[in-house]
């Protein structure tokens, strides 16, 4: 094999190798743009439920975001990427609540309508929707902070007590019991709200 067809032989698997590794790339950059747009909106609806800032809720989504794209290569090792992700958004969330302290509360009809569906409601159904809405986040947020987790990931997010368990880094047992306990508080603070109007 003379010098040339030696030089052309390393080149052209050069080549085939760059061209295999930018595929690579492309299909791993797509993979994580489906994430985006499959999770988006439920990782918003999960930091909303806590920060009740539609900004920081933004924030925690888009740093929930930065995380994955700087650990992209652990992507194919996750089983069920909804509950990875729901997981890294809660833990912001938390990690940010616990620095700063506070709750900021608001009652802007605005920031409820952005998480509220309106299908052709009328603005006085529209305003209820939203009233209605705001009463039972604040009946949840006089749960305490264990049974308070788990319902806004089973009621809101729709997860699984397997799913929760996960997320929460506790028993499948301990998620159904405190469960359990924050849908009968539920119940009371709004059978006292609807008896005192």
């Amino acid at each position: 094999m003379s010098a040339s067809q030696t030089l052309s032989i390393g080149w052209t698997e050069t080549v085939n190798s760059a061209v295999h590794d930018e595929t690579r790339q492309h299909a791993k950059d797509a993979a994580l743009a489906a994430l985006v747009d499959q999770y988006a909106s439920t990782l918003y609806r999960v930091a909303f439920s806590v920060m009740r800032n539609a900004s920081d809720a933004e924030d925690a989504v888009q740093e929930a975001f930065l995380r994955v794209l700087r650990h992209r290569e652990t992507l194919g090792d996750i089983r069920d990427h909804r509950v990875w992700l729901i997981r890294i958004v809660w833990n912001i969330v938390l990690d940010r609540k616990r620095r700063a302290k506070t709750r900021p509360e608001t009652d802007d009809v605005s920031e409820l309508a952005r998480i509220l569906p309106t299908n052709e409601m009328s603005a006085e159904e529209v305003a209820s929707a939203a009233q209605h809405h705001a009463h039972v986040l604040s009946c949840v947020d006089r749960l305490p902070a264990r049974e308070r987790e788990v319902m806004m990931l089973s009621a809101f997010e729709e997860l699984s007590s397997v799913e929760i368990a996960s997320v929460l880094g506790v028993t499948e047992s301990s998620v159904r019991s405190r469960l359990f306990r924050a849908r009968n508080l539920m119940a009371g603070l709004l059978q006292h709200a609807r008896s005192s109007k």
